[in-house]
């Protein structure tokens, strides 16, 4: 196999809702990539703590995508029992694989702290930024549009399951407790 082009989509995932569903389909749809990985952190960087464990999250982004093509569920992040940033990853990715192009997928909520994530420049080199744009933010980098309004903190708010895909919906009232 030559070289491959490869689209990072990483986050919480606390809880996995129909909007990163929505956005998986959208990165297979819109951008050439032989393999997508979504991957669930173990904390996010810039969080304190998640409502799920790291291993429950990571199983209900697995359920979601088992039969999906060319998506695999990473557990890089995870198995590092400490928040990783996205350089990490890539790297690790790049050592793994002969990589032709390298997308990381990032919401337009993200685009103000953009510039602090670790290594950020060096980031910039090596990836191509796809900005999932929810609200219409201008973007220099290239965007997919999404007409989902919701967020995983919202749903942690009002624990709504009409926003939890049906794949994950029971399972997520067991830990929710909702009966």
């Amino acid at each position: 196999m030559g070289k491959i082009n490869i689209a990072i989509f990483g986050g919480s995932f606390d809880p996995p809702h129909i909007g990163h569903e929505k956005i998986v389909q959208l990165i297979l749809e819109k951008l050439d990539v032989d393999i997508l990985f979504v991957v669930p952190t173990f904390l996010n960087p810039f969080k304190k703590s998640s409502l799920l464990s790291p291993v429950q999250r990571f199983n209900l982004v697995k359920t979601i995508f088992n039969d999906y093509q060319k998506v695999e569920v990473l557990d890089y992040e995870i198995n590092q029992n400490s928040p990783v940033p996205t350089i990490k990853t890539v790297k690790y990715l790049s050592n793994l694989y002969d990589i032709n192009k390298l997308y990381v997928i990032i919401g337009d909520d993200h685009l103000a702290s953009l510039h602090l994530w670790d290594s950020f420049d060096e980031l910039e080199r090596l990836v191509e930024f796809v900005v999932i744009n929810r609200y219409g933010s201008s973007t220099s980098y290239e965007s997919i549009p999404l007409k989902i309004d919701i967020s995983s903190s919202k749903l942690r708010e009002n624990m709504d399951l009409v926003y939890i895909p049906d794949k994950i919906k029971n399972e997520v009232k067991k830990l929710w407790k909702i009966e």
